[in-house]
């Protein structure tokens, strides 16, 4: 899945050290805002502290994210877990011309047969 929109927060990193293999983490989350009429906020996990350097987001970016959703659950209740795999940047124009812009109407399709026809066959 992806998004569109602009980065409105950056929270603090976390990191800590993992129980089963010892092995030191680091995750950071986002708040995005896609661009619209109705605009919806999601925050978005990102894994890793390469991916944390690599992806080097900073607030007021407009931004692309593909992430996957994921849940688990623990003491009986239930976890939503919204991870980002890419990261683009986006062009400020792209982002407005693809969240919210008004579809121009359809147009009328010709009449048929043409008015100006002197064939009176029907197809």
């Amino acid at each position: 899945m992806e998004i569109i929109g602009k980065i409105i927060a950056k929270l603090p990193e976390r990191s800590g050290q993992s129980k089963a293999t010892g092995n030191e983490w680091k995750s950071q989350e986002y708040v995005i805002e896609e661009n619209g009429t109705y605009p919806h906020k999601m925050c978005f996990e990102v894994f890793g502290g390469d991916k944390i350097a690599q992806f080097n987001i900073h607030e007021g970016e407009e931004l692309k994210v593909s992430f996957d959703i994921d849940a688990r659950q623990w003491q009986n209740r239930w976890f939503n877990s919204i991870r980002a795999w890419k990261v683009e940047r986006v062009a400020p124009e792209t982002a407005a011309s693809t969240a919210g812009a008004p579809v121009p109407p359809p147009q009328p399709a010709p009449a048929f047969p043409p008015e100006d026809s002197k064939d009176d066959l029907p197809f």
